[in-house]
């Protein structure tokens, strides 16, 4: 099986340390430069457009600095971070923001390939939580083609008045059959491309929404978004595990591990009411 490319940026504003840095992850064929910035503004812009894998991230920029960057991407940054500097001054706070790894200028070809490689296996370990699943639900896709992708209406149960409720229930309209799901039996939702699965129990319904418009049908108090591709129902988390990163993984009552973003982590703990 070919293995993932994973989708980097590099931000660096010396030519010179560009090139190298370009030249070195020619020879990776696991890594595509998906972009490059000269300085912070601009690496705001690539990396929230782009939302790439893996960073390669200097700290001293023209306008901001590397830290700066990372505070105003927030839930943006990349789960994979590498800085790569002329300053070991700032190693205990690279650290602390959970990067990968810290590579000083000037560097040689083994010490960079022992940080990329670092890279690589840590976005594998948190690529195979769900590894499984989502090759499960591809193969599912492609058993059925497009001819069991439903329409997404929605079921109240609750008469409207001062405020709009919360459904109760989905309606999966797939011509003219209807299949009512109620959303308590929801376990999980994962985005698919343009569509999102909804995963209740042992079914699974591939809907035509986006992520976010079905998020926001839900009852906050009872699903969290735990990753930008993933939502989970609160009441069905059993396990919760936190990786080095800052980010982590929940396993849900039937067995399923799902990824939580480094962002989110700190949210679903206080949602789950974890001290």
């Amino acid at each position: 099986m070919t293995e993932p490319v994973v989708r980097a940026v590099i931000v660096e504003d010396e030519p010179a340390a560009r090139t190298a840095l370009l030249t070195l992850l020619a020879d990776e064929p696991r890594i595509e430069v998906a972009g490059m910035a000269t300085n912070g503004r601009e690496a705001l812009d690539i990396v929230r457009r782009l939302q790439p894998d893996l960073l390669f991230l200097d700290i001293q920029l023209p306008d901001l600095d590397g830290f700066q960057v990372l505070d105003a991407l927030a839930g943006n940054v990349p789960r994979g971070l590498v800085f790569v500097t002329a300053h070991d001054e700032h190693a205990i706070r690279a650290f602390e923001v959970h990067a990968l790894d810290y590579v000083l200028k000037p560097f040689g070809r083994p010490r960079f390939n022992a940080a990329v490689v670092r890279a690589l296996e840590r976005l594998s370990a948190q690529d195979a939580l769900t590894l499984q699943r989502t090759l499960a639900s591809m193969a599912e896709d492609r058993r059925v083609g497009n001819r069991d992708i439903g329409e997404l209406a929605v079921g109240r149960t609750a008469p409207e008045s001062t405020g709009e409720p919360r459904p109760r229930r989905l309606l999966v309209r797939n011509g003219a059959r209807v299949v009512v799901v109620d959303i308590e039996t929801i376990d999980w939702i994962e985005a698919s491309g343009d569509y999102v699965r909804i995963h209740a129990g042992a079914r699974a319904y591939l809907v035509s929404e986006r992520m976010h418009a079905l998020e926001t049908l839900l009852d906050p108090a009872s699903f969290l978004r735990v990753h930008r591709s993933l939502i989970v129902n609160l009441g069905r988390v059993r396990e919760l595990s936190r990786d080095a990163d800052g980010g982590g993984s929940v396993v849900l009552l039937d067995g399923v591990r799902l990824r939580v973003a480094r962002s989110r982590w700190d949210v679903l703990v206080a949602a789950l009411g974890v001290v």
